[in-house]
């Protein structure tokens, strides 16, 4: 492709997209297909033998994606923690791809090796974490915290655990009930096994119970065991709810446990003039995870890992080959990021979350974020408002809550079952609905609707709309669901 025609597709290409993010708010979040639909518009055809046209190509692949996509930039896009994404990202994406730096080796990626390393010392200073930490950019959460907890499991194994492996002695981590499922592939993959977890319960605010760790730490070295990890959570996926984090590295530093800290979501919240000394506590990690895809508005794939002292990513991940030999390495160092983590190619991911944090600066960022735990705080109050709605809880920009038809008993044993049933088909009915995107949590046994605010596009009058939509739906599901019978009375009687 020659660079006229190159520039003739970009200017269309453009255009579309400026034109879709121009009509965000008039589509539907999702267009609510089934995967048999989905399937169909896109065919099933084998590879093709010869090429075609790429503007053919680009019209195709645009109509197929913005026409059959669920919407995660729609400001009623209040599902999973995935944020509405800034169009400079996207910019910055086409830019990083035509370049295509390998960012493994400085040498191969000069520039954008830099730009990664001051990305990551931004991140930190704008989390209130140590600026002369390491750290690396990586796919996601998921792979935030593994990298953490294998920079915990090298620096606390009492024997050489790269090479003789996990098989010497149960190495024991302990996190929450509410600790998100990376942890069982973290223990997983690392070789450790799930059963190596304890899980800790959480107390009525959903944070975890510290008498109980210290119990179970205590009975695992009772046991000849190793106990080396805390995890604490900076913003739980269902709640939002914020672990008592200073404690908690009260508790490894006395145990001689690294104390890891999952932050994807809710860590850029400690920026905030009023947060709590329990989420500003993630300041006394020994690592911390944060996702700038979710809370810091950057395209996808975008997750990052804090390690406070920075010697401990080399000293997990770096195997340096012969073929690895870099000119002038032995004058000057240079930052080789295959040393600091899993992968040895690796895109540019920095560059969106480093023109993000400069194009919002701090004030920017936090007043976003700020804006999000408002509207958050305002669904929770308006949900309280409405009889036939019961609110939940509420943490960061997360509020729960669930539909309950008038004159039922939400205290009644009997209704509870029904009341789940019609709260899982509502979620449904929601989803595919197309007018708003909700998720699901399950609060003490009740099947909730979770709304999570992750999104500049979202407005007041967004959330006000939200349980009009809600009740409406929910008495549509009530009514398909009267055939089999009336939640919390008894079936009506049928004829003959």
């Amino acid at each position: 492709m020659d660079p006229e025609r190159f520039r003739e597709l970009g200017y269309r290409t453009v255009d579309r997209i400026a034109e879709f993010l121009k009509g965000l708010r008039e589509r539907p979040v999702t267009p609510g297909e089934s995967p048999a639909e989905v399937r169909a518009h896109l065919g099933n055809g084998a590879l093709p033998e010869r090429g075609a046209a790429p503007e053919e190509l680009l019209e195709e692949a645009w109509r197929l994606l913005a026409g059959h996509s669920l919407l995660n930039g729609h400001p009623r896009f209040l599902g999973y923690v995935t944020s509405s994404a800034a169009p400079l990202g996207a910019l910055a994406d086409l830019a990083a791809a035509a370049v295509n730096p390998n960012v493994g080796g400085w040498t191969l990626a000069p520039m954008a090796s830099e730009i990664e390393a001051q990305t990551v010392r931004w991140i930190a200073e704008f989390l209130g974490y140590p600026p002369s930490c390491g750290g690396l950019l990586v796919s996601g959460g998921n792979m935030a915290n593994f990298v953490g907890f294998l920079a915990a499991r090298r620096a606390k194994a009492e024997w050489d655990i790269r090479a003789e492996g996990a098989g010497c002695r149960r190495m024991t981590v302990y996190a929450s009930s509410e600790t998100h499922t990376w942890v069982q592939k973290a223990a997983d993959l690392s070789g450790l096994g799930t059963q190596s977890i304890r899980w800790i319960p959480a107390d009525r605010d959903f944070r975890m119970d510290l008498s109980e760790l210290r119990r179970a730490i205590e009975a695992d070295r009772a046991a000849g065991h190793l106990p080396f990890l805390v995890v604490g959570s900076a913003g739980t996926v269902s709640t939002g709810a914020v672990d008592p984090l200073p404690a908690l590295a009260e508790i490894a530093q006395e145990h001689g446990l690294w104390f890891h800290v999952d932050g994807a979501y809710g860590a850029p919240a400690a920026a905030l003039p009023d947060a709590g000394e329990d989420l500003r506590g993630l300041r006394y990690a020994d690592s911390l995870a944060v996702d700038p895809h979710k809370w810091f508005y950057a395209p996808l794939e975008a997750g990052c890992t804090l390690v406070r002292d920075a010697r401990r990513l080399q000293e997990t991940f770096d195997y340096s080959p012969a073929y690895y030999h870099f000119d002038g390495e032995e004058e000057e160092q240079r930052l080789n990021y295959y040393a600091l983590g899993p992968q040895n190619s690796r895109g540019f991911r920095a560059l969106k979350v480093w023109l993000g944090l400069r194009a919002a600066g701090r004030e920017g960022l936090a007043r976003m974020i700020g804006d999000d735990i408002r509207l958050s705080r305002l669904l929770h109050r308006e949900v309280q408002k409405r009889e036939d709605l019961e609110a939940l809880t509420q943490g960061l920009s997360v509020t729960t809550f669930r539909y309950v038809p008038r004159g039922v008993d939400r205290t009644d044993p009997a209704a509870a079952a029904r009341l789940n049933e019609l709260n899982e088909q509502l979620l449904n009915r929601i989803q595919a609905g197309g007018e708003a995107f909700l998720s699901n949590a399950v609060i003490e046994g009740k099947f909730a609707l979770r709304a999570c605010i992750v999104n500049f596009r979202t407005e007041q009058a967004d959330i006000q709309a939200l349980p009009e939509i809600v009740t409406r739906l929910g008495r549509e599901t009530e009514a398909a669901l009267a055939a089999t019978s009336a939640i919390g009375r008894p079936a009506p009687p049928t004829a003959g």
